[in-house]
């Protein structure tokens, strides 16, 4: 927050897109954007460097181009809050945004004003996602709390509570050194800690491990019982 007023960065493809949330959440007393830009490799340092409370992002921020995007924004800016917009009515896209720590999840049918709604919403500290997809969370909830989450773990990545306990703190983005002050433990026995882990669970860096944590305790929508209803088409803009 910088005089008063949430700071919020965009970041859409379509210019027009841009330029109307603009001036929608521009007339808000509490909201200021402090910028706005189309997905490129400068967009990561530009957030980076301007600390939002909010990212404002369209579906290109989930694309296998920006793969590694909104994680590493996270992991930058611990408190960032993201509100995914432009989205599709897709289950296992909804999860992915939900395990990536996304806290609001706008349709591509939505309105300007419905996207402004939903900025407001994250600021003040709700979660927002679509009716149609509620069903779909609350089954993966359920789904991954049926067994002990602990033992479910342990038994699918082979994880020690204490490198459980050592997930939690990387997705909060904190350093080897952060964790060892925090543990009272070396930065070696850290750093040890953390490259068994990244053997246990097949991940190349720090991040993999949480995403493949993740994906354990919220399955995917494969995974969920078969009787729970599909969500409607979302309509197209097209």
């Amino acid at each position: 927050m910088y005089g008063g007023k949430f700071q919020v960065y965009l970041l859409a493809e379509n210019r027009l897109l841009r330029e109307a949330l603009t001036r929608i959440l521009t007339k808000k007393a509490d909201i200021r954007v402090v910028g706005a830009a189309g997905l490129s490799p400068q967009a990561e340092a530009r957030i980076a460097d301007l600390k939002p409370d909010i990212l404002l992002a369209d579906a290109s921020a989930l694309s296998d181009l920006a793969l590694q995007l909104i994680p590493n924004v996270r992991r930058i800016l611990a408190d960032v809050k993201i509100v995914m917009i432009g989205m599709d009515a897709d289950p296992e896209l909804f999860l992915h945004a939900v395990r990536q720590g996304v806290r609001g999840y706008v349709l591509k049918d939505a309105s300007a004003v419905e996207v402004g709604a939903a900025v407001r919403a994250v600021i003040h500290g709700e979660a927002v996602c679509p009716p149609s997809l509620l069903t779909f969370l609350f089954a993966a909830v359920a789904q991954s709390h049926a067994a002990s989450p602990n033992a479910q773990v342990r038994h699918q990545l082979g994880l020690s509570r204490r490198e459980q306990e050592l997930i939690h703190m990387i997705s909060e983005g904190l350093t080897n050194k952060d964790i060892a002050a925090r543990l009272g433990l070396s930065q070696q026995t850290v750093k040890n800690h953390v490259h068994r882990m990244l053997r246990k669970v097949g991940a190349r860096h720090r991040l993999g491990i949480v995403e493949r944590w993740r994906e354990v305790r919220l399955p995917s929508v494969a995974q969920l019982p078969g009787s729970w209803p599909q969500p409607p088409r979302s309509r197209s803009n097209n």
